[in-house]
């Protein structure tokens, strides 16, 4: 069976942090580019980071830039997502994705997998 279960959601006050994480069963991450985008209510889904997966250089929206890092940890078969210093504009429903064949800059082009997505609150 094939998933891509995230965890690490939840509800945060403003400069708090939160790191997500998505793991992959029956598949591997391999050396394809993984990422992470959020949509929030009433907007379009957007690339938030991706890190490539040969060079394992990351990208990210200026908005996220000194504030998230992405990682991944293939023996793991993991992708993170760390968020620091959250804002209410970055509550939103964040999505892993993998299997990209490339990182458009910091969106993770053309997906093979994508996770079910969770709910990041940040509220005072």
């Amino acid at each position: 069976q094939l998933e891509f279960v995230e965890s690490g959601g939840g509800l945060v006050q403003p400069g708090g942090s939160l790191r997500l994480s998505c793991v992959a069963s029956g598949f591997t991450l391999d050396t394809e580019a993984v990422g992470w985008f959020r949509q929030a209510p009433g907007k379009e889904r957007e690339g938030v980071s991706c890190i490539d997966g040969t060079d394992g250089r990351t990208h990210y929206i200026e908005s996220v830039e000194g504030r998230f890092t992405i990682s991944r940890d293939n023996a793991r078969n993991t992708v993170y997502l760390e968020m620091n210093n959250l804002e209410p504009e970055d509550t939103a429903v964040y999505y892993c994705a993998a299997k990209c064949p490339v990182c458009g800059r910091y969106v993770c082009f053309d997906p093979g997998y994508w996770g079910q997505g969770i709910q990041v609150t940040v509220s005072s």
